[in-house]
Protein backbone atom coordinates (compact mmCIF):
# COMPACT_ATOMS: atom_id res chain seq x y z
CA UNK A 1 0.00 0.00 0.00
CA UNK A 2 1.23 3.12 -0.77
CA UNK A 3 1.87 5.88 1.69
CA UNK A 4 2.72 9.62 1.50
CA UNK A 5 3.52 11.42 4.40
CA UNK A 6 4.44 15.64 4.37
CA UNK A 7 6.29 17.64 6.91
CA UNK A 8 7.70 20.73 6.70
CA UNK A 9 4.64 23.28 7.04
CA UNK A 10 4.14 26.37 9.36
CA UNK A 11 4.12 29.84 9.39
CA UNK A 12 6.04 32.82 8.23
CA UNK A 13 6.09 36.28 7.09
CA UNK A 14 6.05 37.28 3.33
CA UNK A 15 9.21 36.66 1.94
CA UNK A 16 10.36 33.90 4.15
CA UNK A 17 11.26 30.47 3.74
CA UNK A 18 10.00 26.57 3.94
CA UNK A 19 11.08 23.54 3.20
CA UNK A 20 7.90 20.73 2.64
CA UNK A 21 9.38 16.77 2.38
CA UNK A 22 7.26 13.81 1.85
CA UNK A 23 8.14 10.76 2.94
CA UNK A 24 6.86 7.80 0.24
CA UNK A 25 6.34 4.29 1.14
CA UNK A 26 5.11 0.61 -0.56
CA UNK A 27 6.13 2.35 -3.92
CA UNK A 28 7.41 0.43 -6.77
CA UNK A 29 6.52 2.09 -10.23
CA UNK A 30 9.75 2.39 -12.44
CA UNK A 31 8.42 5.21 -14.10
CA UNK A 32 6.15 7.87 -12.17
CA UNK A 33 5.16 11.13 -11.20
CA UNK A 34 5.43 12.75 -7.95
CA UNK A 35 4.41 16.76 -7.19
CA UNK A 36 3.02 18.98 -4.86
CA UNK A 37 -0.68 20.51 -4.99
CA UNK A 38 -2.36 22.95 -2.82
CA UNK A 39 -5.50 24.19 -1.79
CA UNK A 40 -6.53 27.44 -0.27
CA UNK A 41 -10.32 27.55 1.30
CA UNK A 42 -13.47 28.00 -1.50
CA UNK A 43 -10.28 27.14 -4.03
CA UNK A 44 -9.75 23.95 -6.31
CA UNK A 45 -6.69 22.35 -5.47
CA UNK A 46 -3.85 23.48 -7.92
CA UNK A 47 -0.53 21.93 -9.04
CA UNK A 48 2.46 23.37 -7.52
CA UNK A 49 5.66 21.60 -9.17
CA UNK A 50 6.03 18.06 -10.37
CA UNK A 51 8.90 15.51 -10.48
CA UNK A 52 9.37 12.56 -13.25
CA UNK A 53 11.61 9.61 -13.06
CA UNK A 54 13.25 10.46 -15.61
CA UNK A 55 14.28 13.66 -13.29
CA UNK A 56 12.51 16.72 -14.75
CA UNK A 57 10.59 19.19 -13.46
CA UNK A 58 7.73 21.32 -14.22
CA UNK A 59 6.24 24.58 -12.19
CA UNK A 60 3.23 26.59 -12.14
CA UNK A 61 3.75 30.06 -13.19
CA UNK A 62 2.96 31.60 -9.98
CA UNK A 63 5.90 29.60 -8.60
CA UNK A 64 8.54 30.00 -10.81
CA UNK A 65 11.83 30.83 -9.81
CA UNK A 66 10.72 30.51 -5.80
CA UNK A 67 10.11 26.95 -5.85
CA UNK A 68 12.34 23.93 -6.37
CA UNK A 69 11.08 20.44 -6.04
CA UNK A 70 13.75 18.09 -5.53
CA UNK A 71 13.86 13.88 -4.90
CA UNK A 72 16.19 12.42 -2.13
CA UNK A 73 16.25 8.65 -3.83
CA UNK A 74 18.05 7.14 -0.95
CA UNK A 75 15.35 8.24 1.72
CA UNK A 76 12.52 8.15 -1.05
CA UNK A 77 11.59 11.72 -0.31
CA UNK A 78 10.60 14.25 -2.02
CA UNK A 79 11.06 18.03 -1.00
CA UNK A 80 9.31 21.34 -1.91
CA UNK A 81 11.78 24.19 -1.13
CA UNK A 82 9.85 27.41 -0.96
CA UNK A 83 11.60 30.76 -0.67
CA UNK A 84 10.43 34.41 -1.48
CA UNK A 85 6.85 33.56 -0.16
CA UNK A 86 4.01 35.48 -0.52
CA UNK A 87 0.30 35.46 1.35
CA UNK A 88 -1.13 33.81 -1.70
CA UNK A 89 0.95 30.79 -1.27
CA UNK A 90 -0.97 30.58 1.67
CA UNK A 91 -2.85 26.72 1.71
CA UNK A 92 -2.74 23.31 2.50
CA UNK A 93 -0.12 21.52 0.18
CA UNK A 94 -0.11 18.16 -0.68
CA UNK A 95 1.85 15.49 -1.69
CA UNK A 96 0.98 13.25 -4.76
CA UNK A 97 1.84 10.29 -6.87
CA UNK A 98 1.26 8.43 -9.90
CA UNK A 99 2.60 5.66 -12.71
CA UNK A 100 2.67 7.53 -15.84
CA UNK A 101 4.84 7.88 -19.14
CA UNK A 102 8.42 8.71 -18.96
CA UNK A 103 8.09 12.08 -20.64
CA UNK A 104 4.87 13.20 -19.19
CA UNK A 105 4.46 16.25 -15.83
CA UNK A 106 1.21 16.16 -15.03
CA UNK A 107 0.22 19.36 -13.14
CA UNK A 108 -3.73 18.55 -12.94
CA UNK A 109 -4.81 16.91 -9.49
CA UNK A 110 -7.28 14.62 -11.44
CA UNK A 111 -4.14 12.82 -13.42
CA UNK A 112 -2.68 11.72 -9.54
CA UNK A 113 -3.94 8.52 -8.14
CA UNK A 114 -1.86 8.11 -4.59
CA UNK A 115 -2.31 11.74 -2.16
CA UNK A 116 -1.09 12.63 1.69
CA UNK A 117 -2.74 13.93 4.49
CA UNK A 118 -1.42 17.64 3.79
CA UNK A 119 0.55 20.17 5.62
CA UNK A 120 -0.10 23.82 6.43
CA UNK A 121 1.71 26.68 4.99
CA UNK A 122 0.47 30.19 6.08
CA UNK A 123 2.18 33.30 4.97
CA UNK A 124 1.52 37.04 6.95
CA UNK A 125 2.48 40.18 5.21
Amino acid sequence: QVQLVESGGGSVQAGGSLRLSCVSSGYTATSYCIGWFRQAPGKEREGVATFNSNGNTRYADSVKGRFTISQDNAKNTLHLQMNSLKPEDTAMYYCAATECAWWALPLQAREFKYWGQGTQVTVSS
